[in-house]
């Protein structure tokens, strides 16, 4: 049996600016440096067993809640086909759950016994969970992966993805606690500059009426340049890191195709996965890959804020008509090239730099902006003109003195402090104590980590303030469908048994039949909706019965 959150669906999202179904996806990378040689893939299960433990979250049966696959089609491709499994790389599989059990566990840790807070009965270990803030945590390609709640606007993304920061660290300082185990570093980085590359991944929520061919045309040159004002820096070129540098990028040199369906292998440019996590007739989920993790507010706030308008401008066709040969490897020289003076070919025989290129881009979006009205400071939206203000600025501030931008743009913070370490002791980039010094910006735990030193002293700009993060890790936006799901987590986990983007799925005794509510519908199941009727009910029975429009069960006694 289904049932459907109340109400009609919410207002649309004004058109022409920032504003969109948007989200984020960052896989951490993970050390055990008294533990060498230990799976990754178990560490990241301890990682998400440990949460599970932190967070007491228990669903029915004594485990937390799983996530529902019913609805995964991750080889469905935009351009109109559906790739074969016999075909697909492994990799690609991301509609079945992973199974790792507990004796693997210990005998990865060298032990022949290890008792697990919160295995189910058949000791199987934990890789997935749907977290109250509406998000989910789970072991993905042997990383530790938070995927953040679906949100409305920038400002909120970089919110609730700086919240999967704090999620992780929690991770960590719990496993650290455990005698029992080595203890798990965890970083938000791109790479271990050993040749592997993990993502920092975004998702868009577009019309489907779109063709992808306008999609494609519209955002190739744009992520071409894009990492000029949101690359989160690396030491190293190439992706063993084996010629010395430092660039721009670091996820750049990992990039071998225009347009494709994988993520892991043969990396797009722009990815073709045609999974919408929501009503499939009428919405397309763009899956960006090429992103950086980044840690900046201010890079994470562009890296969203520019992104959303540039899909405004496809979608109203308005995007600059340019082209650029051979996006690939102008992708890696722009990366390359920390003085920003590199310039790349178009089809047209122009050749222009990246800043040139995000300049058209931001022309057309303010243009299209200011003709719409989201742009107004007083009647806009509220974030359009926030986006274009700073993207504006960071532009001009790039383009004649970019060491001035380092307190908002990741690239240019790190390098600034590399240069500090190369002057002051005589290093050349191939030395080894920079690419520690590259590891020790992304290690999430404030203490150590540099990124969190100089944000502690002000000198890198904050977005959102550490009591709107600190809140997004416990409560879910309330203006999407997330907000329903995170209140369901919290307030009936032990009836909730499996939820996804586009269900949650009850099993409350005595109704006898599992109950699936749909939530195919991003701006359904808000606050504004839903919240009164999370707030009349303590109870899944009388919570669903209101919700399927049932005489709701007699009071107990």
């Amino acid at each position: 049996m289904t049932a459907r959150p109340e109400g009609s669906p919410g207002e649309k999202l004004p058109a022409g600016g920032a504003m969109r179904v948007m989200g984020s996806e960052t896989e951490y990378g993970i050390h055990a440096p008294s533990a060498p040689g230990a799976n990754a893939t178990m560490m990241s299960a301890r990682i998400i067993q440990a949460y599970a433990t932190v967070t007491r979250q228990r669903a029915a049966g004594g485990v937390e809640t799983r996530w529902d696959y019913t609805d995964e089609e991750p080889l469905h491709d935009a351009r109109g086909w559906t790739v074969d499994r016999s075909t697909a790389d492994p990799s690609q599989l991301t509609d079945q759950p992973p199974v790792l059990d507990a004796e693997a566990v210990a005998l990865a840790y060298g032990r022949q016994e290890l008792e697990l807070d919160g295995a189910d009965e058949s000791g199987s270990l934990l890789m997935n969970m749907v977290l109250g803030n509406g998000a989910r945590l789970y072991v993905d390609h042997a990383h530790p992966e938070y995927s953040s709640p679906e949100v409305t606007n920038p400002r909120d993304a970089v919110a609730w993805d700086a919240a999967g920061d704090l999620v992780a660290l929690a991770t960590v300082r719990k496993v650290a606690s455990d005698t029992g185990l080595p203890p798990i570093n965890l970083y938000k980085n791109n790479t271990d500059n050993k040749s592997v590359s993990y993502g920092s991944h975004e998702n868009y929520l577009m019309p489907r009426s779109v063709p992808f061919g306008d999609i494609i045309r519209g955002l190739t040159p744009f992520f071409v340049s894009r990492q000029v004002i949101c690359g989160a820096g690396r030491v190293g070129m190439g992706q063993d890191s084996s010629t010395p540098g430092y660039q721009i990028s670091q996820r750049a040199d990992f990039f071998e195709a225009e347009v494709g369906l994988e993520t892991t292998i043969r990396r797009p440019i722009i990815n073709t996965r045609d999974e919408p996590h929501a009503t499939a007739d009428k919405y397309r989920r763009l899956h960006v890959i090429i992103g950086d993790a980044n840690l900046s507010q201010a890079s994470n706030f562009l890296k969203f804020g520019t992104t959303a308008m540039v899909l405004s401008l496809i979608e109203a066709g308005q995007a600059p008509r340019i082209e650029v040969h051979e996006p690939v490897q102008a992708l890696q020289a722009v990366s390359h090239d920390t003085t920003l003076a590199v310039t790349v070919r178009l089809l047209d025989g122009r050749r222009v730099t990246a800043l040139d290129l995000q300049w058209m881009y931001f022309e057309a979006a303010a243009k299209l902006a200011q003709e719409t009205g989201v742009a107004d400071s007083v009647t806009g939206d509220g974030h359009t003109h926030q986006v274009l203000s700073h993207w504006e600025s960071t532009l001009t501030t790039l383009g004649t003195d970019p060491d001035a931008a380092a307190s908002s743009v990741e690239w240019v913070a790190k390098k600034s402090l590399l240069e500090g370490y190369r002057n002051r002791d005589g290093l050349a980039w191939d030395d080894a104590r920079l690419g520690l010094v590259d590891l020790q910006w992304s290690d999430i735990r404030p203490e150590k980590g540099l990124y969190y030193r100089l944000l502690s002293r002000d000198r890198m700009r904050r977005i959102v303030d550490d009591g709107d993060i600190t809140r997004a890790v416990t409560e879910p936006p309330s203006d999407t469908r997330a907000y329903f799901r995170g209140r369901c987590v919290s307030s009936f986990g032990k009836d909730v048994v499996g939820a996804s983007w586009d269900s949650v799925i009850f099993d409350v005794p005595g109704l006898g039949k599992l109950q699936r509510v749909p939530t195919r519908e991003p701006l359904r199941g808000t606050q504004a909706l839903t919240g009164a009727l999370f707030d009349r009910h303590t109870d899944a029975a009388s919570f669903l019965a209101e919700l399927l429009g049932q005489k709701p069960p007699p009071a107990r006694s």
